[in-house]
């Protein structure tokens, strides 16, 4: 089951074909767009210039003046410019900003070339993965809105993947569920040491990447039995080649365990693994 955008022309197309409404006005058109819209403005509103604000879909020329709502004629604003610009001519409202006003005509008219190739990498996708005969299904972002507020769900990522799709049941069931949280860290660098800003290594080469059986980036669990370190500790190991390895846990870091103390409860993989908030119905 996956999620689909859309853009431009199929965005035009496809809104009168099968709107979808939410509290009484359709989410396949603007509401389709933020996603886009958020990588074409950079989560930015596009009048203030304020960053990590809620942003609204704004259009540069009014509906009431004859705008349209195709991506060209759609930024990104804070709810006060919004409020400000109301149906006001662009040009009116920025007339002591022209430099503000320059930079947003210019950027309207970019395409998203990013986004259309994702885009059209997605229904290619889409389309093998139907060839092979197997249950797929694909919805918008709007329905994946749709669905999780007449649910009345929480906004995450794990409640949107579930409301995918006109699939999904009238009543969903997560109480008391914990997501997954997984993260992807990467496997380290493939420098045999770091640069300085001259271009002259500052570091030494890297060590052994296996000591004693264990890997940096492994969750360990080392229990040690006398000393001044006496404890259980679970975490991410970095080894060293002396075989005194540093373990990092979710409250400590502690430095100098041996190997021998050290059991490994999972192999790095590339990825951190977490859990969630439990969901709760009550406040």
């Amino acid at each position: 089951m996956g999620q689909a955008g859309r853009y431009e022309g199929e965005l035009d197309a496809r809104k009168r074909a099968c709107p979808v409404r939410w509290r009484g006005k359709a989410l396949s058109s603007t509401d389709d767009m933020l996603i886009p819209l958020s990588f074409k403005w950079d989560r930015t509103c596009s009048y203030c210039g304020k960053k990590d604000v809620p942003l609204q879909v704004e259009h540069i020329q009014p509906r009431a003046r004859g705008g349209t709502d195709r991506i060209s004629n759609l930024c990104l604003a804070c709810e006060p410019c919004n409020m400000d610009k109301g149906t006001q001519d662009i040009a009116v409202f920025l007339k002591k900003k022209p430099e503000v006003l320059k930079c947003i005509q210019a950027q309207a008219k970019r395409p998203l070339k990013d986004a259309a190739a994702v885009n059209t990498t997605r229904w290619a996708l889409f389309e093998r993965l139907k060839a092979t005969g197997l249950p797929v299904e694909c919805g918008s972002g709007g329905l994946t809105k749709f669905n999780r507020t007449t649910r009345g769900l929480p906004k995450a990522h794990w409640c949107d993947a579930a409301n995918v799709g006109k699939s999904t049941p009238d009543v969903l069931h997560i109480e008391g569920i914990v997501p997954l949280l997984i993260k992807a860290q990467g496997h380290g660098r493939r420098q045999c040491c770091l640069m300085d800003r001259f271009g002259f290594p500052r570091t030494k080469g890297k060590g052994a990447k296996v000591v004693k059986g264990f890997k940096t980036g492994d969750i360990v669990k080392a229990t040690v039995v006398a000393g001044k370190k006496t404890g259980t500790y679970t975490g991410r190991v970095a080894v060293r080649t002396t075989g005194f390895f540093t373990v990092t846990t979710a409250v400590q870091t502690v430095q100098g365990i041996s190997y021998c103390h050290c059991s490994t409860l999972h192999h790095a993989d590339g990825y951190s693994y977490a859990k969630g908030e439990r969901h709760s119905s009550h406040p």
